[in-house]
């Protein structure tokens, strides 16, 4: 039963990380914009990235124990964002304002939280990661030294 528990968890965080991703980089007032709707503008590849990520977001559903009417409701929401990315330009602009990949997301959410109870982020979740693995949150005065002496941030 913890095995279960945690590996619904496990998918809570992944659908979080494909929200974010896909339909939340960037927010201006109600809107988001993320990798999905950049990408809606390029032939083939706006399709291709919706389908993957819709893909991981199901097989992370069935992984977690989602119930059936989940599924569902995710699915509906998925083959809309997908079906919109492969009609050009009126599909596209569709496609970058609507949030298929969040709306399904949080819906896999809603559902783990009501089986398995909240979930929460790692603490490190909001770093950024090094190209040695490393992450480092950037908030507060950084102090570099330099040869003249040191430099303080503003």
């Amino acid at each position: 039963m913890d095995q279960d528990r945690e590996r619904a968890h496990r998918a809570w965080r992944q659908a979080e990380r494909i929200k974010r991703l896909s339909d939340g980089l960037v927010k201006l007032g109600p809107l988001r914009l993320g990798v999905d709707g950049v990408i809606a503008w390029a032939p083939g590849a706006g399709t291709l990235y919706s389908a993957g990520a819709a893909g991981l977001l199901l097989y992370e559903a069935v992984q977690a124990g989602a119930k059936p009417a989940t599924l569902a409701r995710m699915a509906g929401y998925l083959l809309a964002d997908t079906g919109a990315s492969s009609v050009p330009i009126l599909g596209w602009a569709i496609d970058t304002l609507f949030p298929g990949h969040l709306m399904a997301a949080r819906a896999l959410q809603r559902d783990i939280e009501k089986r398995h109870g909240k979930s929460e982020l790692p603490e490190d979740w909001g770093r950024a990661r090094s190209w040695f693995g490393r992450g480092r949150r950037a908030s507060g005065p950084q102090t570099v030294d330099l040869p003249e002496g040191s430099w303080r941030a503003k």
